[in-house]
């Protein structure tokens, strides 16, 4: 009887001496420093700017995702976006297609000192004569919204387009946004015209967006006086162009300079009585206008309401 408890007893104490070496090697009381280091990738998601088609077959601006920050690979981007053609897919808004021919590949491109080149394929020209124009000012207004992006030449095959298609209007040396877009003619002589382009705003069901629109007249008046004359006695809502500036809107004075322009208003500039703030549609398509027709880079607002100053400057498009 004895024996059997010494021996009960030394398996008792072996079965605890195992327990407890179990137990300190499966959670020691010393714990290892230990780190971890979680590495994140992600792509920077790039805004930019695009001009493509809306269903009115206006040349629009249009704020897009661009994938790629380094230039040469943007204007890639940017011309494969204006090659998707259809009015719904997965790359543009609903309502709006790209107007350069399908199965056109851009050959080469080249960007140095502000001038880009850009070398299509012959699909290129298999185009109707209704969009050629339309083609070329959706290239040059995407493409110079880009701060690298001054002059654009244009290639089919190795050869230089001096002329649209069909129509033979002939095209500028250079390409930039003085080529105008969505012509409107208001003359009376050929002589002494003048090219002012104003931005008028557009919707959907889905997005506001901008409409550029170069009017091509005889007027004599400084363009800034044009641009706000536009604005206010011409929202064009048959059109679907349409201007927020009161009718009421008076510039008191204004100062161009070589980058800004400084413009002084009457209150109506406002947005209401008891609201002093400038409608954002109001900023954006003064500023808009003013950069594509001056080439300026900032403009300045100013508004004497009573005993106050509203004052608000816009150098970019959030």
């Amino acid at each position: 009887m004895m024996l059997k408890k010494g021996i009960l007893r030394r398996v008792t104490i072996s079965s605890l001496a195992l327990l407890i070496l179990l137990i300190t090697y499966l959670f020691p009381t010393k714990l290892e420093n230990t780190s971890y280091e979680q590495k994140l990738s992600y792509t920077e998601v790039q805004k930019g700017v695009v001009y493509l088609l809306d269903k009115n077959q206006y040349v629009s601006r249009v704020n897009m995702v661009i994938s790629n920050k380094e230039a040469i690979e943007k204007v890639k981007e940017i011309i494969s976006i204006l090659t998707i053609q259809g009015k719904s897919n997965e790359y543009i808004p609903n309502n709006f297609y790209g107007v350069i021919p399908m199965g056109t590949t851009l050959l080469n491109v080249t960007l140095e000192e502000g001038l880009l080149k850009l070398d299509f394929s012959k699909e290129f020209l298999n185009i109707s004569q209704e969009l050629e124009r339309k083609m070329v000012e959706s290239i040059v207004y995407s493409l110079t919204e880009m701060d690298s992006v001054q002059n654009i030449l244009i290639f089919v095959e190795g050869k230089q387009l001096t002329e649209l298609p069909f129509s033979k209007e002939k095209l500028p040396t250079l390409l930039n946004k003085d080529f105008g877009v969505n012509k409107i003619y208001d003359i009376e002589s050929i002589k002494d015209t003048s090219k002012t382009t104003i931005y008028y705003g557009s919707k959907t069901d889905e997005m506001f967006y901008y409409i550029p629109v170069t009017y091509v007249s005889n007027e004599s008046q400084e363009k800034v006086e044009i641009i706000v004359e536009k604005l206010k006695s011409s929202p064009l809502y048959e059109s679907n162009l349409i201007s927020y500036l009161n009718a009421n809107a008076e510039i008191t004075n204004y100062e161009i300079k070589e980058k800004e322009i400084k413009l002084s208003f009457n209150e109506y500039l406002l947005d209401g009585i008891e609201n002093s703030t400038i409608l954002e549609e109001v900023q954006y398509t003064i500023y808009l206008s003013l950069r594509d027709t001056y080439h300026i880079e900032q403009v300045e607002f100013s508004v004497q309401e009573g005993d106050k100053n509203v004052n608000l400057v816009i150098n970019s498009l959030e």
